[in-house]
This record gives C-alpha cells, sequence and structure tokens, in this order.
C-alpha cells in the first residue's frame, strides 16, 4: 500500500495514524534482536516503518535483508530508504530491484551524508548528484509502482541554512515525482506549523509525515539534537535539566513533552507522525500511551485474518494457511514462497517437485547452543521438559523449540486444560479453544471486517509416548466429533480424517462475502509440518552434548513419541478434546533416559483408519 493512501485514509477515518524508523544494526546479534523488537512493536500499530540505507557494502546489502524480512515474514509495509551516496546506476538499479521483489511500495529518495572520510558530498562518477535526480530515475524506471518519499527540512540541513532555496528544491523534488514528505527530526512545533505554511504556499500539496525524536535519555537527546542542528524551546531544558541524571524520570518528563508536541502537530491539519525509534522500543511507546494511541483490549490492533498476513510479492492475496505454522509464520513463508502453485493452489502443490526438502529452507531452531541451554535448561526426564512446557503456558518463558513467541490471551479459556495435559506428559505444541460466533471486533479472536462474526474449532496437537498411542487414538474414534492425524518421525501417517481434503478449524462470516476460511488441517501439509516438528526437536537435542541425559532424552522423544493433532469437528463443543485424555497419564515421569533410539524406517503415506495404528507403532520398535 502506498504511504500517501496511508495518509489519506487517516485524513478520511479522524484516526491518527503513526510509522517507525529503524536503521541497520552493525552486529549479527543486533539484527537478530532487531527483528524481535520489529515483531513486538508491530503490535503497537505502525501503519509502516521504514528502514534507513547503509551507503555500500555488507550495511547497504543488510538494509534490503531487513525489508525483505519485514516486508514477507513479519507482515510490515516497509518504506525502504535509498540514497545517492556511493552510489551509481547499476546499485540503484539493484537495490530497487531487491525492493520489488520483496513486494516493497514506497522508497524515501535521499541526498545523503557525505562518507565519514570526505568533507563535501560529492557523486559517483555513474551516479546521482541530487535527490531530485534519484526521484526522477525511480519514476522513469518503475512508473507509479514506488511511492517516493523526499526529505523536508523545517531547520535546514547541514549544507544549506537559506530556506527559500530548500523549499525550491523541494518543490523540483516532487514535481520530478515525489509523493510524500518526511521531515528532520525537530522539536519546535510552532517552527513546524510555519513550515508547513510556506511549503503549501509554493504548491506543494502531498503529505507531510514529520519526524518525531522521542526522549530516553537526556544526554542522547542532547547529543541528536545537536547533531540536526535542532532548536530545544527553552520550556524543554527548563522541564528537562533538574531530572537529566535520572533515565527514568527523563524518559517520564520526555513524554509528556513530546506528546505535546505531537498533540500541537496533529492540532495544525498533520493526520500521521513518523516516530524515529533508534531502534528502541520503550520511549516511543511511552509517547504512544501519552497520547492514548496504543492498542487496548477494548481497541485492539485490526487483523484482516487470524494469523499475520505476508506482503510479499504474490503473496498479500493469500488468505489460507495450515494450522501448523501458527507459531512459526517466519517458517512457513520461506517453507512456501517457492512452491510451484502458490497462490492459487492455496500454498503449493505436493506433487510439485519444489515441495519438500527442509533443509534447503534453513529454518531450524534459532540462537547458539549455550543461550538455548540456557532458555530451557538441561532437562534429565519426561517431567522436567513438561515443566518447560507448563513454563510457556504460564508465560515465564516467551518461547520453546516449536514456538518462537510468547502464547497470546487466546489460550486463556484453555489454559488450566493445557497445564494440567502437559503435567501428565503430554505435550501441547499448539492448540486453540473454541468459539462460536464472536463478533469480528472481539479484543481477543477477532478479525476481518466489521459487523462480522467469527468460529473456530477447538484444535490441539502434542506429542504423545507410544505407549499410550493406541489408548489415545481408540477415544478419538470412539467420538464421531473427532477428526486426528498422527505420525513418528520414521513412521506413515495414521489418520481417520474422511478425505484428503482440508478442514476448515477458522473460519468468519462477513456482509457482502463469503465464507473464508483462513486457517485448515490436511494431511499433505500435515507431513510437511511434521518433518520440521521432529527436526527442530533433534536442533535442540543437539545443543547438549553427545551422550549427555540431557541429548539422549530428547533425541529418545523425536525418534519414538508420535506427533498428533485433534480436531473437534463440533465448534460448539469447548472441552470434549480434553476430556479424550480423562485418566490418562505418562508413566515414569521422573525415570532418566535410556540410551535407546529408533531405527528409521521409510517414510510413508497417508493411510486411513486404526487397523493401521500397529503399523505406525511398528515403526518406532
Amino acid at each position: 500500500m502506498h504511504i500517501r493512501e496511508m495518509v489519506a485514509d487517516a485524513e478520511k477515518s479522524g484516526q491518527p495514524s503513526f510509522s517507525f524508523e529503524y536503521f541497520p544494526p552493525k552486529t549479527a546479534q543486533g539484527v537478530q534482536n532487531l527483528y524481535d523488537r520489529m515483531e513486538r512493536m508491530y503490535d503497537f500499530g505502525p501503519k509502516f516503518i521504514d528502514v534507513t540505507w547503509g551507503a555500500g557494502g555488507r550495511i547497504a546489502e543488510l538494509t534490503c535483508d531487513m525489508v525483505a524480512q519485514a516486508q514477507a515474514y513479519f507482515g510490515l509495509e516497509t518504506c525502504m530508504h535509498l540514497t545517492c551516496t556511493d552510489m551509481g546506476e547499476e546499485k540503484v538499479n539493484d537495490a530497487l530491484a531487491k525492493a520489488y521483489k520483496a513486494g516493497c511500495t514506497n522508497i524515501l529518495a535521499l541526498r545523503g551524508d557525505p562518507p565519514r572520510a570526505t568533507e563535501k558530498w560529492t557523486a559517483t562518477d555513474d551516479g546521482f548528484q541530487y535527490a531530485k535526480d534519484l526521484v526522477a530515475h525511480i519514476r522513469k524506471l518503475y512508473g507509479n509502482h514506488f511511492d517516493i518519499g523526499v526529505a523536508g527540512y523545517p531547520e535546514g540541513c547541514d549544507d544549506n541554512k537559506d530556506e527559500d532555496s530548500l523549499l525550491d528544491h523541494l518543490k523540483e523534488k516532487i514535481d520530478l515525482g515525489g509523493t510524500f514528505i518526511v521531515t528532520q527530526m525537530f522539536y519546535d512545533g510552532d517552527n513546524f506549523i510555519r513550515w508547513v505554511r510556506k511549503v503549501r504556499e509554493r504548491g506543494i500539496t502531498v503529505p507531510i509525515l514529520p519526524g518525531i525524536m522521542p526522549i530516553a535519555t537526556y544526554a542522547s537527546f542532547l547529543r541528536r539534537a545537536t547533531h540536526m542542528n535542532c532548536k530545544i524551546p527553552e520550556e524543554w531544558m527548563t522541564a528537562l535539566e533538574p531530572v537529566k541524571n535520572d533515565d527514568v524520570a527523563v524518559r517520564e518528563v520526555g513524554k509528556t513533552l513530546v506528546a505535546e508536541l505531537c498533540r500541537k502537530i496533529m492540532a495544525a491539519g498533520i493526520h500521521h507522525l513518523h516516530f524515529y525509534t533508534m531502534n528502541l522500543a520503550q520511549a516511543t511507546r511511552m509517547v504512544l500511551e501519552e497520547l492514548d494511541w496504543m492498542p487496548t483490549s477494548t481497541r485492539p490492533t485490526k487483523k484482516a485474518l487470524p494469523w499475520k498476513q505476508s506482503l510479499g510479492l504474490g503473496r498479500r492475496e493469500e488468505d489460507v494457511r495450515p494450522a501448523f505454522w501458527r507459531n512459526r509464520n517466519k517458517s512457513y513463508v520461506s517453507r512456501t514462497q517457492d512452491w510451484d502453485e502458490f497462490p492459487n493452489g492455496r500454498w503449493g502443490d505436493s506433487r510439485s517437485p519444489a515441495f519438500g526438502e527442509l533443509d534447503a529452507y534453513g529454518i531450524g531452531l534459532t540462537g547458539t547452543n549455550e543461550s538455548n541451554r540456557k532458555k530451557w535448561g538441561e532437562p534429565q526426564c519426561i517431567k522436567d521438559i513438561a515443566q518447560l512446557f507448563v513454563r510457556y503456558i504460564e508465560q515465564d518463558i516467551d518461547s520453546l523449540p516449536w514456538s518462537e513467541s510468547p502464547l497470546t490471551s487466546e489460550a486463556d479459556a484453555i489454559k488450566d486444560n493445557l497445564i494440567k495435559l502437559n503435567q501428565r506428559g503430554f505435550l501441547t505444541i499448539n492448540s486453540q479453544p473454541a468459539v462460536s460466533g464472536v463478533r469480528s471486533n472481539h479484543p481477543v479472536y477477532g478479525w476481518g471486517p466489521p459487523n462480522g462474526y467469527v468460529y473456530q474449532k477447538a484444535y490441539l496437537e502434542l506429542l504423545v509416548p507410544p505407549y499410550m498411542f493406541q489408548d489415545v487414538v481408540k477415544r478419538i474414534e470412539s467420538n464421531p466429533d473427532m477428526s486426528y492425524y498422527a505420525v513418528t518421525q520414521h513412521g506413515s501417517l495414521v489418520t481417520n480424517a474422511p478425505s484428503e481434503g482440508p478442514n476448515a478449524v477458522t473460519w468468519g462470516v462477513f456482509p457482502g462475502k463469503e465464507i473464508v476460511q483462513p486457517t485448515i488441517v490436511e494431511g499433505i501439509s500435515f507431513l510437511a509440518w511434521k518433518d520440521e516438528a521432529f527436526q527442530l526437536g533433534m536442533d535442540w537435542a543437539h545443543c547438549f552434548d553427545a551422550n549427555t541425559p540431557s541429548r539422549v532424552l530428547v533425541e529418545e522423544m523425536m525418534s519414538e513419541w508420535h506427533l498428533v493433532n485433534i480436531v473437534n469437528n463440533n465448534f460448539h463443543d469447548q472441552d470434549s478434546i480434553f476430556a479424550l485424555f480423562d485418566g490418562l497419564a505418562a508413566k515414569d515421569l521422573e525415570a532418566p533416559p535410556t540410551p535407546k533410539l529408533a531405527k528409521a524406517t521409510t517414510n510413508g503415506s497417508l493411510s486411513n483408519g486404526a487397523h493401521d495404528t500397529n503399523e505406525a507403532m511398528a515403526a518406532t520398535a
């Protein structure tokens, strides 16, 4: 979506909107931490994010990678900075091609600062002298695909303090194809409003996005304001000076000052604010809370679908996903990006040569062995692993090898049942409660257009010990409302599903639309997920040294246990799916592992019915 359209929507609705800027970190760990922070800040509700350009080399590549990650995996509409610094035409074209391929539709075209070793900015031999040249090139090459932003300077820039000259340059950039303006940071609201009037007097009508820098510490506030030659209002210094040595107090005072600046700007007719986050969340969050713009239980972030939608090229219309990847969004997108018939075949044709080969996607367990041992401990028995799952459900830890993100409030309705199941040795990887017709604006379960109703079937995915498997299957098959798929790492699939087609476990009914079924369960995708699920477990096992109790324990589980998913097709029924396990409990929960691993057999195809249970059991013997 183009940024000018986002601003137009905000103006039409009368609701304020905002966006965040990030920059590429210098270390690999910093990049990973920023991705985690970007995903958390997604829930603040930004309309888009932008990623600054690192001129030349690895940092420039990282900008392109971050844009692709944000678009494809986090579902964040992204604007990519692009500068003229050290950028000849070939490099510019390469960066634009990568942005296009990532599904990015917004570029912020800048001249850029000179390299540190150069006092004065100069173009490369085949490069662009001014930002206006870059704007014209993008427009010529890509037509209207990209919304093109340009910089505005309410207080002048480093090498030009002549306001009229800068306004002339701004008008040239707009006339050559610029469609929105992002300003440098400022704290003087009155001067900004005066500057906006002068911009409009020049006949420039495109949206103006003021750059807002939250205050994290007194020292960083002064350093950045000095670097950008920002005027600091006298009353701001009066308020901040007495508390300058207390970072907590500085943030408290700063959030009030910045929020008042934002209110003044919005009152003058601006509809969208652009926050320079400096890759930090707290100061920005505090300003949004002070403005009462953060999502709440009564004003949740609007969800088009119950899962986070990808904005990668060719994926924007995707409206169906298997339930199995619920907690591994990035993995799902990576796995399916080359499956041949996507998106017309939902997520690809299982007969295609592009389907499968898990290792090609590089989507195993993240983190170092040491960090994962620190995070999840070194289990000595099944009870230790079960307690790890309980801690996740109780939100004492925020991830498991099979779940990249914390448990959401959707699980509150079944939390006690999940805890009891895990305490009895049934390890729950994925689940959802039954929902029968709640409003689409419900703060927990809601998604989709307004005035609709959404539904869910109770769903449970868990690891089951081999000696409990037959009892579990008999109980499932004795209830006509229940359907299931089950498999071991190397065994055949066992199921009572009436067909190979998909079973919708989430759907919505909306005015003027066909029924939308965005989350399904079916056999082919379960087999694909099975490979990943067992690989994640083996990756976890390999975080421990060979022959240690923890290594043997987890490897034994992955080699012998069954991965089972169960759907209660009666969406009015919340409890029967858990009642299946009444009176059942794994044995010897505190017993140490045995150094015996199951033999691998050839991976089988789908089989149907309980008569295949013994065959699946034999595969683990």
